[in-house]
């Protein structure tokens, strides 16, 4: 007997014991209640930036070249390509979008139709980007997986390292045709308000934590909105629960608490480095309470989980903050599965997927000699290229050592022979602040993201849908599937 024809059979027994003697017209149908469906759970985890070297990078620093993150332990994988509609190579905007969508858009613009145009913003008297000229008949919006979630019953959640406008968690709950129309964006998460986005229904986001305060105070109190209004104090009165720091976070018991908004810095939270636990919670804290929060809806939720800064490290080619952020990053994933296994030991109505918006252009130089770990005296991957069989370190044609971590592009390239770089050593190429040498030499921050395909990792229910080679397109209709959305 089928599992669903013993439950069938069960509950019309039950009924029929205690009904007994009473005839099939004269059953009081309405104390036969259905079974309840269990909640499906997604939690969707975004490495903005992650590519596969930076993830190698990651866990010969964390665990040398034999350990294992959690990321690596994940039974289902998958390679995604990231195009967008215009470009070989990505920005965050539509290849977050394209996950939450199913659509191919134009680079720079959020969750809208491939038609949509990014239109650029326009500077304000201060300087700062927030001029709408996207127009009124620039393309469609395209109907995200949270707003899908909102329409079923179900709790939303966005946590993220970046600002909360910023166009990863943006493309989730937003739709605009540039990315930089953070004033914008923040509007559509207030409930009610001006420029909400209304397709989240009445009660908007349950969940909402990150950086990026600014574009929520008006000018005259420190923020970049010209409009006057204070989205925090319109967030407080829809009945969110406020945090602006650790303390206050942590004070707040998510079993008990709604709905819940977070902005701990101004701009985006600090790299895990530099982080002060007093000031700033950690990404898997936010991603634990986020889930306290979502999980008292019987009906169940979606949390997308945003690892952000890992892709700013990497853009300023600064690899230990982005090695770093990619270890904070996995265990937020780390904390998350063991957290729904406390009530879901199986994951059967859960789906956890992991994966990265685009590559960077990260490499792994020479024939270096396994490192190990990075620990106190050892840099291990942070340093110099050594020769596998004799230890020495190895030389390029001036004469000179190079990092086993280099850049395809960035600010540090040697403009004349690197036999100036003779005295390179790991207590240089180790530190928290040096940015690695490129081969291309571009403006300070301004590395550039890469073309090649990335990580896809999955546990739980539906998870054994994801395989092979896939358009980041059809990961929206995987997970869409799966979770019943």
């Amino acid at each position: 007997m089928k599992r669903g024809s013993f439950y069938t059979f069960a509950l019309s027994a039950a009924i029929g014991t205690l009904f007994a003697g009473c005839s099939s017209s004269t059953v009081p149908t309405e104390q036969i209640r259905p079974i309840v469906e269990a909640p499906k759970n997604v939690i969707f985890f975004l490495g903005d930036g992650m590519g596969m070297t930076t993830m190698t990078a990651a866990r010969i620093y964390a665990v040398g070249e034999d350990g294992e993150l959690t990321m690596d332990t994940l039974p289902e994988t998958a390679f995604v390509k990231t195009f967008s509609n215009d470009a070989q190579v990505t920005d965050s905007a539509p290849s977050m979008s394209a996950y939450m969508t199913g659509v191919k858009m134009n680079n720079e613009v959020i969750s809208m139709s491939s038609d949509t145009l990014a239109k650029d913003p326009t500077v304000d008297v201060n300087g700062n980007k927030l001029v709408n000229n996207c127009g009124t008949s620039n393309g469609t919006p395209a109907s995200t997986l949270l707003e899908a979630a909102k329409a079923k019953g179900l709790s939303t959640g966005v946590v993220t390292t970046t600002r909360v406008t910023h166009a990863t968690p943006a493309a989730t709950y937003s739709h605009i045709c540039h990315r930089d129309l953070e004033n914008d964006i923040a509007a559509a998460a207030v409930p009610g308000g001006a420029g909400y986005n209304a397709a989240l229904g009445t009660t908007g986001l349950d969940v909402l934590l990150g950086g990026g305060k600014q574009f929520f105070i008006p000018f005259k109190d420190g923020g970049k909105r010209t409009d006057g209004r204070d989205l925090i104090v319109e967030m407080k009165a829809k009945n969110y629960t406020y945090a602006s720091n650790s303390t206050e976070f942590n004070a707040i018991d998510g079993t008990k608490t709604d709905r819940l908004f977070g902005l701990f810095t101004s701009s985006h939270m600090s790299y895990d480095l530099d982080r002060d636990p007093a000031k700033e919670p950690s990404l898997a804290e936010m991603t634990t309470k986020a889930m306290d929060v979502l999980g008292k809806n019987t009906k169940g939720y979606f949390l997308m989980v945003e690892g952000g800064r890992i892709d700013h490290a990497l853009h300023e080619t600064t690899a230990k903050k982005a090695l770093q952020d990619t270890l904070a990053f996995d265990d937020a994933i780390k904390a998350a599965i063991a957290k729904a296994k406390i009530s879901d030991p199986t994951l059967a109505n859960t789906l956890i997927v992991v994966t990265a918006d685009h590559d960077h252009t990260l490499v792994l130089n020479g024939y270096a000699k396994r490192t190990g770990k990075t620990a106190a005296g050892n840099p291990g991957v942070l340093g110099v290229v050594k020769n596998y069989v004799t230890g020495v370190a190895e030389k390029d044609l001036d004469g000179a050592p190079y990092s086993i971590i280099g850049f395809g592009n960035g600010e540090n390239r040697t403009q004349a022979s690197r036999a100036t770089m003779l005295s390179l050593d790991e207590t240089v190429t180790s530190a928290n602040t040096y940015h690695q040498e490129a081969v291309v030499r571009v403006a300070a921050g301004s590395e550039t993201h890469g073309g090649t395909d990335v990580f896809l990792g999955a546990i739980g229910k539906g998870a054994d849908t994801f395989m092979g080679t896939i358009d980041n397109t059809k990961v929206f209709g995987l997970v869409k599937a799966a979770s019943g959305l």
